[in-house]
């Protein structure tokens, strides 16, 4: 008979470290199950493939994957990360920490010996250096627990490197930002058209940061309904309770209308095309001359002549007419 093989746990991205991190682990006979991480920011839906990619990538190095969302959960960290934010609205330290929490009670689940991740040092600013890969471990009880193959051999020695489950000479020394160690790997194990590197969380986003931050400036408790508004739309902020989101193609228009609540108030020019906008907030009916001039303004109509735009709340319409807005009347609301 043979001895059943070693279980290890690794927390799957879709990118090509985390795959070099399972081939590493598979190659040293290793049987590996991976866990990817949806966030409100990072849900897979963002339009970049994500979702397919990790499970596609999960079905070329054969292994399960569970995919562990955190809700509400994460949304609460956001509020008050322990580490703080990097240059957007992005609490990486805090995050990690919850993605290897999720990961560690799969490994709990499965008996598996430890947790493996395609994080390579010095690569990300915030919590990729060696200070933050430690604190990570200790906030999650992980010390010595996690092994990030890439760049173990620069880093210090782990459980499993002590009991003789690895070896350090078969451990990478990847340190920053270069790709090309990862590369040449990639051909050594097969993996055809390797993926660029690139974070898919939406928080490292300048521009969403800002809006993000905006949001949670002026609502004490978002929704998941808030943060998919944030994804789409250009934003405008009308006063402390009320904001504008002016879609910017037809794909957006459709979400305004699917994300829309009963107490939102939807826009649209009536006889020309152009954006649907949203209002919401406590005093969104105080803003409704503004948000139709601005819907105008990014519609086909006439700019000097008045026209027609449709309001809609709680499934009743009504029309308004009013001019395009001119720029520099609603410039200063922007996000």
């Amino acid at each position: 008979m043979t001895e059943d093989k070693k279980k290890v746990v690794a927390l799957l991205s879709g990118g090509l470290d985390s795959q070099l991190a399972v081939r590493m682990m598979q190659e040293q006979g290793f049987d590996v199950s991976a866990v990817a991480i949806k966030t409100p920011f990072c849900d897979f839906d963002c339009g970049r493939g994500c979702g397919f990619e990790i499970r596609e990538r999960a079905d070329d190095l054969n292994v399960n994957l569970k995919t562990v969302y955190l809700g509400d959960e994460y949304i609460e960290m956001l509020k008050h990360p322990k580490h703080g934010m990097g240059a957007g609205f992005n609490p990486c330290v805090d995050c990690r920490s919850m993605m290897f929490e999720a990961a560690k009670k799969h490994m709990d689940e499965i008996g598996a010996e430890f947790i493996i991740s395609g994080e390579v040092l010095g690569q990300r600013p915030m919590s990729q250096h060696a200070p933050a890969l430690r604190t990570i471990e200790k906030d999650t009880g992980l010390l010595g627990k996690i092994v990030r193959p890439l760049s173990a051999g620069l880093l210090p020695e782990t459980d499993p490197e002590k009991e003789g489950l690895i070896k350090r000479e078969d451990l990478g020394m990847i340190r920053g930002r270069t790709r090309k160690a990862q590369f040449e790997m990639a051909k050594k194990y097969g993996i055809e058209n390797p993926p660029n590197a690139g974070g898919g969380c939406l928080l490292t986003d300048p521009a969403f940061g800002l809006r993000t931050k905006d949001l949670f400036d002026h609502i004490e408790n978002p929704t998941i309904n808030d943060i998919d508004l944030l994804k789409i739309g250009r934003h405008l902020r009308l006063d402390e309770e009320t904001k504008l989101v002016v879609g910017r193609n037809k794909d957006e228009n459709e979400m305004i209308k699917a994300i829309a609540l009963p107490n939102d108030i939807l826009l649209e020019a009536r006889d020309h095309m152009g954006p649907v906008s949203i209002l919401r907030g406590k005093n969104a009916d105080d803003h409704i001359s503004l948000a139709s001039s601005v819907t105008l303004r990014y519609s086909d109509a006439p700019k000097d002549t008045q026209n027609y735009v449709r309001v809609t709340k709680d499934k009743k319409q009504d029309e308004v007419i009013a001019y395009s807005a001119k720029e520099e009347s609603y410039i200063k609301f922007r996000i």
